[in-house]
């Protein structure tokens, strides 16, 4: 046993070594996740810019507008002029743009009647389509200010009332309306919000470690075509200790790695209390045993490092698709049958289990006994196929 751990030993030692191995089992995934959060973990509610065009400069109108949409929670006016407006939606760089036509605020004035342009590429796009919603939304509610205005003055009209004195009180109801409106909107989260966090960490960190685990195997398919494995047993290293050692290296360099990431895991977002983090590290080293009986298992049906690689590659892949990394899975479903036969469900549904929902390894037995059953029948099976020399033992 002495001299299997000298085997893992150095097997770790020259995975922390290789710099291309850390990169690809720490950086890169990391590097994955920060782009998911960035692409998920933001705000839920709607954040856009309306590209404006004033040709209205210095209109009291056309002013008015242009605040109200700056006014607007989630809305950003960015203006333009006509020119960089035309190249733009040219280049496709923006899909609408609103414009306020030359003499638009003398319109309003003069007849109450005034017009906004919307130029689009296509539909304008689904962003395009909810500004320009917002942009007529706020012409109509100006255009029901002038109104009020009108008929407050007409029916005030045999009054001593200065015209003046009547659109102040007017516009100071107006503003009192739009600042705090009879009629209020309020938003309520019906079930979980998703948190990207919880919900692709688990599924990243076990995604590389298998493949990282299963790729392995294409290492130990090459030592043994070159005959390394065979010169190891010169050593009086019997067949059972070169394979103990092998997948002790594995499941040390699987755990190494979940180690670290559940690190700096810890160190951005602060998911764990101690006893959280100790438990994922058993589960961890659960997981990483599993992985490693079936890297192990490949090693030893495949003859060529290339078939290794293909294997390691779909299997993971599969692996992951049917666990729902990147998507919930519909409890009950045929696919919620299906990911059952996916080692990372079980990983995934522990880490979620014990990280999210503050759960303890004891409600997450169920995933604990099938990740050991996949080690048990995992190492049997291989030990059982295990090859020192290609074509033999």
């Amino acid at each position: 046993m002495t001299r299997a751990l000298q085997i893992t030993l150095l097997q770790v030692r020259i995975y922390l070594q290789d710099k291309s191995d850390l990169a690809f089992g720490l950086v890169l995934p990391v590097a994955i996740f920060a782009l998911m959060y960035g692409a998920f973990g933001g705000q839920t509610l709607f954040h856009a810019t309306a590209s404006v065009v004033n040709e209205d400069a210095g209109g009291p109108y056309s002013g008015i507008l242009l605040d109200r949409l700056e006014d607007l929670e989630g809305l950003d006016a960015t203006l333009l002029s006509r020119a960089e407006a035309e190249a733009k939606l040219k280049r496709s760089d923006l899909l609408m743009v609103v414009v306020i036509p030359e003499g638009f605020s003398d319109r309003l004035s003069f007849d109450g009647r005034a017009q906004l342009l919307f130029w689009q590429r296509g539909n304008g796009g689904q962003e395009g389509q909810i500004v320009a919603a917002l942009v007529r939304s706020i012409a109509e509610d100006i255009s029901q200010g002038l109104q009020v205005h009108e008929q407050a003055a007409d029916a005030l009209a045999d009054s001593n009332i200065p015209v003046d004195r009547i659109d102040v009180t007017v516009e100071k109801f107006l503003d009192r309306e739009r600042r705090a409106p009879l009629v209020t909107v309020t938003e309520e989260t019906v079930g979980s919000s998703p948190d990207p966090v919880n919900q692709f960490l688990p599924g990243i960190i076990t995604m590389f470690v298998l493949f990282a685990i299963t790729l392995s195997a294409r290492a130990l398919v090459e030592e043994r075509r070159l005959g390394t494995l065979e010169r190891l047993l010169t050593t009086n290293l019997s067949v059972g200790e070169l394979f103990s050692g092998k997948f002790l290296a594995s499941v040390s360099r699987g755990f190494v790695q979940t180690v670290i990431l559940l690190v700096l895991s810890y160190a951005v977002f602060q998911l764990f209390t101690p006893l959280s983090f100790l438990e994922c590290l058993v589960i961890a080293l659960i997981f990483s045993g599993a992985a490693s009986a079936i890297g192990l298992v490949i090693a030893s049906v495949v003859r060529t490092p290339d078939q290794a690689v293909w294997i390691a590659v779909f299997f993971t892949m599969a692996m992951v698709m049917v666990s729902g990394t990147f998507f919930t899975i519909e409890e009950g479903s045929v696919l919620d049958t299906i990911s059952r036969i996916s080692i990372n469900t079980h990983a995934n549904v522990a880490f979620r289990t014990v990280i999210a929902e503050g759960g303890s390894l004891a409600d997450v037995w169920p995933e604990l006994v099938i990740m050991l059953g996949v080690i048990l029948g995992g190492g049997l099976l291989s030990r059982v196929l295990f090859r020192v020399v290609p074509g033999g033992r």
